[in-house]
């Protein structure tokens, strides 16, 4: 049953946005001579890239056919709805966001963070209303692959998931454990409820592929080596989110991947 909601779910977002795979891109404005790497890439390790580059042709394929075009439906949505399903599955991430900030010493933040994931519960009616934000309890993001950097533990090499996009080694691992000690997955998973996991990976995929449409269609359509701009922008990305800095100042593209969360 809950795979059947599920296709009906993406069913639902393509209609809205019939037609949509005739485009060939957004209409974006842009100003690059070309998207380019720069000097940060020669500090890249990735000695697997032949079978990085197959598998990224392969989600670049799938995200065309079937990850846009939902993004695309989605967007169609009313705001509110838009902005509801975000809040609610941000909500759901807080408990090992709050883990996450408490193990790289973020005390403060993981205070913060709780009182934020409290209010939300309750007033917010489980994160559908992002009413802490309002409160002045700003939303923050942290994951294993941040604390395990914290600690200490290098990139490694640079891997591409299937579906899930860049990674990392490291990056890799901190996946692993997020889906090992989700509460939220774990808890479906005891109630025979294990489908759970993948309609919100997927509902997640799509809110969040639905706000970056047209970057990465500028991205794509500008970057002379696509495969080489998104794997520089993945570290720049990560690197500012270890950094705990503003990921604009390193890099004006998104980062294109897959969460379990």
């Amino acid at each position: 049953m809950k795979f059947f909601i599920y296709f009906v779910f993406l069913f639902f977002l393509i209609s809205l946005n019939k037609g949509t795979l005739s485009e060939s891109s957004d209409n974006v404005t842009t100003y690059p001579v070309d998207f380019k790497t720069g000097t940060f890439e020669d500090e890249i390790f990735d000695p697997l890239e032949p079978i990085n580059r197959a598998i990224f042709d392969f989600n670049n394929v799938a995200d065309k056919i079937i990850l846009e075009p939902a993004a695309k439906g989605y967007r169609k949505l009313p705001s509110p709805i838009q902005s509801g399903i975000s809040n609610f599955l941000g909500n759901l991430k807080m408990p090992l966001v709050i883990l996450n900030q408490f193990l790289q010493g973020q005390g403060s933040n993981g205070i913060e963070s709780t009182g934020r994931f409290i209010v939300n519960s309750t007033a917010g009616v489980f994160g559908i209303i992002d009413v802490a934000d309002k409160l002045g309890l700003e939303e923050k993001e942290e994951d294993f692959g941040q604390t395990l950097a914290t600690w200490g533990l290098g990139d490694g090499f640079y891997i591409v998931l299937p579906i899930f996009g860049p990674s990392n080694l490291r990056d890799t691992s901190g996946m692993v454990l997020t889906l090992a000690t989700d509460p939220i997955n774990a808890y479906a998973v005891r109630e025979g409820e294990g489908e759970f996991i993948l309609l919100r990976t997927s509902i997640n995929a799509v809110d969040q592929r639905s706000k970056i449409i047209d970057e990465v269609n500028a991205l794509r359509d500008n970057s002379i080596d696509y495969y080489a701009a998104v794997r520089s922008s993945y570290y720049q990305n990560r690197k500012a989110a270890i950094l705990n800095i503003d990921d604009s100042e390193l890099t004006p593209v998104p980062l294109i991947s897959v969460e379990f969360e």
